[in-house]
């Protein structure tokens, strides 16, 4: 278990920056997962100030779409919401 929650953390972690040395800007993948992974990149950031929770060399638009959606999957919780709940019938009482 100590193995596995190492693993989810080490996941979580945010590629280097770009910007500082890169020659590559993040695009809809690299922001679909920093989207993903921004509220856990937030907590970090408070504690540590060389995290950031976006990307700024990016390719523009792309990026701030994935961003997006990735930040949507975390929060909705990926396909759970699109769940239907059965009805009850007309003459039921709840």
């Amino acid at each position: 278990m100590l193995i596995f929650s190492a693993l989810l953390l080490a996941s979580c972690a945010a590629a280097a920056n770009p910007a500082a040395g890169g020659s590559d800007s993040a695009g809809f993948w690299f922001g679909l997962w920093q989207g993903f992974i921004a509220p856990i990149a937030f907590l970090v950031s408070l504690f540590n100030h060389n995290v950031g929770i976006y990307e700024v060399h990016n390719n523009g638009a792309w990026y701030d779409f994935g961003y997006i959606v990735g930040l949507t999957i975390f929060f909705s919780g990926g396909t759970a919401g699109a769940r239907t709940r059965p009805r009850a019938s007309k003459g039921a009482r709840p």
